[in-house]
């Protein structure tokens, strides 16, 4: 049996590194394709298919959880590359895909890879891939600062994943939460911006910033329109058009 895979990482010499000990420690792992561009990475998996995907989390342009939400194809299972050890550990080890820190240790490796050969063929790696990227985006998204809204006679702070999208409203902004819930802010749409994790939330026109994980669809007429969770559609002005694109990964 050999197990397709694809390594994407920013660094090359994280890829070569890495290739060398798959060739030396796990003899049936073929690496098929590497890539270190994360929107190229996108394209590759959807076209290759492969078994497995080493992924690491830190990358410019699109980070690890945001290729992974961009992907189509997701048959396939994930062995979490990266130097840190914040990023929803254990999310990883009770779905049975595992992560290895940097630099990788070659028994670390072996195991790891013992792991995914035990779950080959299993019909459940899609699912519970969704299961642990739902983990990894709720977990990361929370360890971010929580975001202060100033309402009249208080401040309150809210975790940047309840909130759904920003209206600005003159010198006022109309936050717009998950539950429904709204609040209006005695401050300006750039200063909520300021405080929002720029992986999370996107600028899609003057008066309107959205949750990257809540857009559920893209009409392109016009300048276009984002469809979010609830239904809502905003409309994306000329300037951010581009920007918006580039996130999503679209061309």
């Amino acid at each position: 049996m050999m197990i397709k895979a694809v390594i994407v990482d920013d660094e090359q010499l994280a890829i070569e590194s890495l290739r060398w000990e798959i060739e030396n420690f796990s003899q049936d792992v073929k690496v098929i394709e590497t890539f270190t561009n994360p929107k190229e990475a996108v394209s590759g998996i959807n076209y290759l298919k492969p078994d497995l995907v080493f992924l690491d989390i830190e990358m410019p342009e699109l980070d690890g959880f945001q290729l992974l939400k961009l992907l189509d194809y997701k048959n396939f299972d994930l062995i979490i590359t990266t130097a840190y050890n914040q990023y929803a550990i254990q999310a990883f080890k009770a779905n049975a895909i595992d992560y290895l820190l940097k630099p990788v240790d070659p028994d670390d490796l072996i195991q790891a890879v013992e792991k995914v050969k035990r779950r080959y063929g299993s019909n459940f790696v899609t699912k519970n891939l969704e299961m642990v990227l739902d983990k990894f985006v709720n977990n990361n998204i929370k360890q971010s600062k929580k975001v202060p809204l100033p309402l009249n006679q208080k401040i309150i702070f809210v975790e940047p994943g309840e909130i759904l999208y920003c209206k600005s409203d003159g010198s006022y902004t109309v936050v717009h939460m998950v539950n429904n819930k709204e609040y209006v802010v005695s401050k300006s749409i750039g200063y909520i911006e300021s405080f929002l994790p720029k992986n999370f939330f996107v600028r899609i026109h003057k008066s309107y910033i959205v949750n990257i994980y809540e857009i559920k669809e893209l009409k392109r007429q016009n300048q276009g329109e984002i469809m979010l969770s609830n239904g809502k559609i905003i409309p994306i002005s000329r300037k951010y058009r581009k920007q918006v694109l580039e996130i999503l990964n679209i061309s």
